[in-house]
């Protein structure tokens, strides 16, 4: 940890910002340290935070390095080598190879200052490397673009293909499977047609499949940016074996109709990229109905910069998660996109030196470096239990899928005044009713007071689609009524929605609203009063919090999101 008494020197990079004056040695110092607490590199620190443009900063590192400076626009990602070079190495040390020449590797980079990713490189590729300055914001997304174009396209697969996909189970085998004939449930034009659904599932973005059968009709439907969409209507003689091809697939007990069962499918669509698919059945009048949610590993990866914060919002959450113990609470509703949330947190803590544990009913993200534990109640693995075994595996930070019960909340609470960061959720609405509730749990106010540092509230609203929003025009007094100052109409576009072949009725991609309450002293004061919630939200109204409603309308003024959408999500 930086102490204000423990400077950093000032490495290559750093000193010649402060050399070209771009920065005073000062400001260069601050800057080392903040990026060091972040763990991100100090360029990506510098551009993100909007402190020196990309462009600046490689033509100083190209002119006091002696290395030639590249437009990336010039480069198409179709050509570049990138079999040479393990993805994951490219993303972690945020280099890309653009082109070989005998046994040397040329590696666009915006700070060729990092020698341990030159050195790891030249191991893994037995390759000499040779450094080429490129701009910051250009390399980050030329590295998205290339990986995506090299990677199998599911746009790409054709029917032929359906037949070959690698599809295993998770789990263990159902040890009550009755011995039956399964010659219907493998029928080829039965498997096609169940691989063709999860396969336009993924192309969609889908985030669950529905299938559900009814008295006279069997309906799919896929749920997409937090919408159901129906899909298709197959003939209803169907579902009894669509149904049993899944359970199969999943491992389920085909013979057993009558309890609902779990199971999970990993589809594997790509060398480089698997799916992981969570299926549940539950027995109906006219059947089972299955419920497939899916688990993209890459969803935990977008960067914190794409969940849709608010600068101050960004750095109090960041601020909170670099603190070596305390409790960071996420509240929501189911689907709310609190686990993405914290996955993002994880990845950002997620380094060698860090003993991270988490425990999840189910786990839905698979992560390498982080233990993760599914409790199981009916073994007797319990969260408060999952979470005793995490006190004694020597932690350093700890999640718990759900604090739902007051055993599991007082453990949580311990481990947070012990010196573990302890990462969680809660169902409830927004962050003042977050503490009102741990109190109502029976947790001691000084306890609650002690331990929490920061509790964050959150939503998720449709994106319009840039390719057909239209501009909206709103009489004043419906802007007077949404929230909206009086001192804001006119400084600002309202835009809508319209539909194109290119979207979802207008929408397309989803952005999270937050309401990010950091626990001051004055509402630690309030807390060890007993204060009730309307204390707790006035107090972070003066400390300039936002709530969830103002969030959504900032997103309305910044034409990412429709009013219509933000009145959905949030209480007017």
């Amino acid at each position: 940890m930086v102490t204000p008494a423990t400077k950093i020197p000032l490495n290559g990079l750093a000193r010649s910002l402060v050399k070209e004056e771009l920065l005073t040695e000062a400001e260069a110092q601050l800057h080392c340290e903040e990026a060091l607490k972040r763990r991100v590199p100090l360029v990506g620190y510098l551009v993100a935070n909007k402190v020196l443009d990309s462009r600046s900063i490689a033509n100083t590192v190209s002119h006091e390095f002696g290395l030639p400076l590249l437009d990336l626009n010039a480069i198409s990602a179709s050509t570049l080598p990138l079999k040479l070079v393990n993805e994951k190495l490219i993303r972690q040390h945020h280099v890309l190879p653009l082109y070989k020449r005998g046994n040397r590797l040329f590696l666009a980079v915006s700070d060729p200052t990092c020698f341990q990713a030159l050195d790891e490189i030249k191991f893994h590729t037995r390759l000499s490397t040779d450094s080429i300055v490129v701009e910051e914001d250009k390399l980050a997304k030329t590295i998205d673009m290339a990986l995506e174009a090299a990677d199998t396209s599911i746009k790409d697969l054709i029917d032929s293909d359906l037949d070959n996909l690698q599809i295993t189970a998770g789990g263990e085998v159902s040890e009550t499977r009755a011995d039956i004939d399964t010659s219907d449930i493998d029928d080829a034009p039965i498997v096609r047609f169940v691989n063709k659904i999860l396969l336009d599932a993924i192309k969609k973005g889908a985030s669950d499949i529905h299938i559900e059968p009814y008295e006279k009709t069997f309906r799919i439907r896929f749920r997409q940016d937090g919408m159901l969409i129906e899909i298709a209507h197959p003939p209803p003689n169907l579902s009894s074996r669509l149904v049993a091809r899944l359970k199969v697939m999943s491992r389920m007990d085909i013979a057993e109709r009558r309890v609902p069962q779990d199971g999970r499918i990993k589809m594997a669509i790509s060398k480089s990229r698997a799916i992981d698919f969570r299926v549940n059945t539950c027995p109906t009048l006219y059947g089972e109905k299955i419920v497939l949610r899916i688990l993209d590993p890459t969803s935990a990866q977008i960067g914190i910069e794409k969940l849709g914060f608010e600068p101050e919002q960004r750095d109090a959450f960041l601020k909170s998660i670099a603190k070596p113990y305390g409790m960071i609470l996420v509240t929501g509703p189911t689907g709310s996109g609190k686990t993405v949330t914290l996955y993002t947190a994880l990845n950002l803590l997620n380094q060698p030196d860090v003993n991270i544990s988490t425990a999840e009913d189910p786990v839905e993200i698979t992560v390498p470096g982080i233990n993760q534990v599914n409790v199981n109640p009916k073994t007797g693995l319990t969260f408060a239990e999952a979470l005793r075994a995490f006190l004694r595996q020597d932690p350093d930070i700890i999640m718990v899928g759900e604090i739902r019960d007051l055993e599991t909340a007082e453990i949580a609470v311990k481990a947070a005044q012990t010196g573990h960061l302890v990462l969680s959720t809660l169902h409830t609405n927004d962050a003042p009713q977050t503490l009102n509730r741990l109190m109502q749990m029976g947790i001691p106010p000084f306890n609650v007071a002690s331990s929490v540092l920061l509790i964050m509230a959150q939503r998720l609203a449709r994106r319009l689609c840039e390719h057909c929003k239209k501009v909206e025009d709103l009489p004043k007094q419906v802007l007077l009524a949404a929230g909206f100052k009086e001192n804001e109409i006119g400084t600002f576009t309202v835009y809508g929605p319209v539909g194109c072949d290119m979207c979802n009725k207008g929408y397309k991609g989803r952005v999270g609203i937050y309401q990010v309450m950091p626990i001051t002293d004055p509402l630690n004061r309030i807390i060890l009063e007993g204060g009730n919630v309307t204390q707790i939200e006035e107090q972070a109204r003066r400390e300039g919090i936002s709530d969830l409603r103002e969030s959504g309308l900032k997103k309305v003024k910044a034409g990412i999101t429709s009013l219509e959408e933000i009145n959905r999500v949030t209480k007017e």
